[in-house]
Formats: structure tokens, sequence, C-alpha cells
């Protein structure tokens, strides 16, 4: 795998500060910042996670889930490790909360990103989805992936937690055709106390502007929000919710998708009476609200 230069990373005296996230990680040598990917030796900012992949399948377009982007076709979804969130409630967190596989060399492929288009070429996806866990902080090799896919035609689809500050979305968005952005609440505290690891950090204002950000810059935009027993499930927040992707446009497709118990949550699973009554009460105010999970 050839070397990559570190985008979004400064040396910082013996530390290395990484701005690509609201975490804002000062990184000590030989650590890694809180996604467990971007690091620092010896005063160096490293990526060495470039180019590692914890899964490649191909998935039907609307398991993203995306419903308004080239429905009912195939898209080769690509997964990768870490991530800058935290939650308890982690459906995919052996891949996400974990880089010992990294580590090991467990892990399925390590591939340039022209293998990747060779792939979606070969398995004739008209789309590369970056997905599974949060592919944001592997910024520099999405990009180039990205990069590479549009000049072979290939539309770029975003599965994210939203979760980067605006240079890096800026730059990454340049190559993004549609995302689907996981609004997990709408509480800045819980973000900051459930979900992240920085108590300073602007979690749910940084995701609101990474939304509004798609939207400006005409990449297909979907919301998800997996309604989480005892986090999230409640008539109020979920309204907000509603009211801040009408406040941007009422036809955004919105995802409320059923939570199971995982890692490190035990509460119910999400009522299903209770998710679809969440449903109708958004249809008030939004034209494309869908159930998952149940």
């Amino acid at each position: 795998m050839n070397a990559r230069s570190p985008m979004f990373m400064f040396r910082s005296g013996e530390n290395v500060r990484c701005e690509l996230c609201p975490n804002n990680c000062e990184i000590k040598n030989g650590s890694f910042g809180v996604c467990g990917v971007r690091g620092n030796k010896s005063g160096t900012p490293i990526i060495p996670f470039y180019g590692f992949i914890s899964a490649l399948a191909v998935d039907p377009i609307e398991k993203k889930p995306l419903y308004k982007f080239m429905p009912g076709t195939k898209i080769l979804s690509l997964g990768f490790a870490g991530c800058n969130l935290r939650c308890p409630f982690c459906q995919n967190w052996r891949i996400s909360q974990n880089t010992e596989n990294c580590n090991q060399g467990g892990f399925e492929k390590k591939m340039q990103s022209g293998e990747i288009i060779s792939a979606a070429l070969r398995q004739n996806t008209p789309s590369i989805a970056y997905t599974y866990s949060e592919p944001l902080i592997h910024a520099e090799y999405i990009i180039d992936c990205m990069a590479l896919a549009k000049r072979h035609g290939i539309a770029n689809v975003l599965v994210t937690n939203g979760c980067i500050n605006k240079e890096a979305a800026c730059e990454i968005l340049k190559f993004t055709d549609a995302a689907n952005v996981d609004l997990k609440c709408f509480s800045a505290e819980t973000y900051k106390n459930i979900l992240g690891r920085v108590r300073t950090a602007e979690y749910l204002e940084t995701v609101m502007e990474f939304i509004k950000l798609c939207y400006e810059t005409n990449v297909h935009l979907e919301i998800t929000t997996l309604v989480v027993s005892d986090l999230n499930d409640t008539k109020k927040e979920l309204n907000e919710t509603a009211d801040f992707i009408a406040s941007i446009n009422k036809k955004i497709p919105w995802h409320l998708t059923a939570y199971h118990p995982d890692y490190h949550w035990n509460a119910p699973p999400t009522d299903r009476g209770f998710l679809l009554k969440a449903a109708d009460e958004a249809r008030k105010k939004l034209e494309n609200v869908y159930t998952g999970n149940i």
C-alpha cells in the first residue's frame, strides 16, 4: 500500500492535532485519537489504517437506507474500522469500537483505491457506499476512492454520523453524490455525555451543519434516526427532529429505525407501536417518512 499524506492533521510540538472532527484531538506520541485510526508517531501525523477494509459486499441501495436515490439498483458497500463516537448501543460495535483486527492483520482485505473501482466495475454496480463503521475518519482514503470513482462515472454514497468539521466536510462533499446521515438524537447533552468522548465538543451542532451543507451542495440527502429505548424515544425529541428536517426541506426522507439491545445498552427493543405512531406524527411535517427494522 502506497503511503498517503494525512489531511487535517498538524504537528503541535511533540503532539499532533487532528482537526478532522469536533473532537479536535491532541494526540500524544505513540497514541491515537478518539477514533482509533488517526495517530502520532514521533510527532508526525500518521494514518496507518489507510486501505484496510473490514467488509466488502454488494447490497440493494435501499439497505443503506436510500429510498430516493437510484432506487432498485445494487451498490458496492465498503466498510472500515473505528469511529469518532462511542455510542453504547452501537449495532456495528465489533468494527466501530475495535481496531485490533487491523493490528493483527485480521481484516479481510487491504485494497488500493483502484481495486475498489475495479470491484465496482466488475460487479456492475453504479455506485459505491462508504459505510458500516464511520467512513469520514478515513477521509484521505475515501477522497482517493471517490475521485477515481467520479472519473469512471460511478456515484459516491456516504453513510455517516456527520461528525466532521466544515473544512473537511467541504472537501469530501465535492465528490459525494448522496448521503444518509445518522442524526442520533436531538439533544446536545446526550451527544456530549453519552455518545461522545469530549464534553466540550459540539457534536449535535456539527451534525446539523453537515446536514445543511449536504443540502446546500446538492448532495442527495436522507436522514436516519435509530430510535433507542430510554435515550431518544420521546415524542418531544422526535418532534423537534422532524421540525429541524422540515426547516431545511419537507421532502427530505427520514428513516425511523427500531433499535435492539446490543453492545452496552440493554434497554428493551423499540416498541413497534410507538415507532409507527411516531412515523405517523412525523408525516404531518415531512413528506417521506419510513420505518425500519420492525
